[in-house]
């Protein structure tokens, strides 16, 4: 291993895809030279290094290849944007004492990750997981919502996306598949069954978006949460700006069309006029209602957030978060966002934009 003074590179990987890109530009302007946009195709991240005024390089990197191993060494973080099938590369990480941060979204994945704590400690590593806007932002706007709270009985969580935003396609498939797929999560201590997009519930999203209901769904920040801040219920349901467009997806759901899904034909259909569907804007919003006691008395928060082009939150969060782990010191282990940081940690243009209610 490389001795730690050598280590100074940071390496995107997924860099020259949709939220990689931005990522890599937004750390590229903290740590120039330093950035690496990394993929299994060369060509793809030196056309887009090429445009960072070597602020960014190029790297090729297949994180399923044993290969990779010499490329990595000198990295003192590592950010992924990608999906993975296994913990491989997460553990190769790990034993090399690379601090390592993880922008996707899947809450089983997670858990996995969690499984390697005692490795991340022994290397003096640490992990970062739920780390972009839902997971995320979410996560701390949750915590911000409980912190006055001697006791906290329930968090909701409602996710407002704009359709009319880009989506990269992984995004997309995620959105289906979860659409299609229903999920278990503990409620109170027990293990339940829940079937995505149903239990409708009204949120005021305040001035310009109002009232709009959003649908219960596989967000991995309430299975988290709900172990990082101890709260017996813990719900995040999703909704758009485009009241037809939730509508739609609700009907798609509640008649059973999405069985259909399984027909690969179908299911690319599917994706393709999602690509396409260009009915809304590129806004979203998030909001927390949290119900607790405080002192012996009944108490309620609200949170809420709002701003444009979800991508571009995400790698805002994560530049963040980078930059704090690339800087300072943190204790070593697998940690969700919320364990180590607070809103706080966000730059000061999203901070400001943040409302709290109690």
């Amino acid at each position: 291993m490389k001795e730690d003074n050598l280590k100074d590179k940071i390496i995107v990987v997924g860099g020259y895809g949709h939220v990689g890109q931005i990522l890599c530009k937004e750390l590229g302007e903290l740590y120039p030279g330093k950035v690496y946009a990394a993929g299994r195709s060369y060509k793809k991240a030196e056309e887009f290094t090429g445009k960072t005024n070597n602020k960014v390089f190029p790297m090729q990197l297949d994180t399923e290849s044993a290969a990779g191993i010499s490329q990595i060494e000198e990295a003192k973080v590592i950010v992924m944007c990608l999906d993975q099938k296994n913990t491989d590369f997460v553990r190769l990480c790990l034993n090399l004492g690379i601090h390592y941060v993880d922008i996707t979204a899947n809450a089983d994945f997670h858990k996995k990750i969690e499984e390697l704590r005692d490795m991340a400690v022994v290397n003096k590593a640490t992990a970062l997981l739920s780390v972009g806007l839902t997971p995320g932002i979410s996560n701390l706007l949750a915590a911000k919502a409980c912190e006055d709270m001697d006791e906290s009985d329930s968090v909701d969580i409602a996710v407002m996306l704009g359709l009319g935003d880009k989506h990269g396609r992984a995004a997309i498939e995620w959105t289906i598949d979860n659409m299609y797929h229903n999920f278990s999560i503990m409620e109170n201590g027990k293990r339940t069954e829940v079937k995505s997009f149903t239990e409708g519930k009204a949120f005021d999203f305040g001035e310009g978006l109002g009232r709009k209901k959003a649908y219960r769904f596989n967000f991995s920040d309430q299975h988290s949460l709900l172990n990082t801040l101890k709260v017996p219920f813990i719900k995040t349901r999703l909704c758009f700006d485009s009241d037809l467009s939730t509508r739609f997806f609700f009907i798609m759901k509640r008649t059973g069309i999405f069985k259909l899904l399984k027909y690969k034909r179908i299911y690319n259909g599917m994706v393709k006029l999602i690509s396409g569907f260009k009915m809304g804007s590129d806004k979203f919003a998030l909001k927390v209602e949290a119900s607790g006691r405080k002192a012996g008395n009944n108490i309620k928060t609200e949170v809420f957030f709002s701003g444009r082009i979800e991508a571009d939150m995400t790698a805002k969060a994560a530049a963040a978060v980078t930059k704090e782990l690339y800087t300072f010191d943190y204790p070593y282990g697998i940690f969700h966002i919320n364990e180590l940081f607070t809103i706080d940690i966000l730059p000061k243009q999203v901070r400001d934009k943040i409302i709290f209610k109690s």
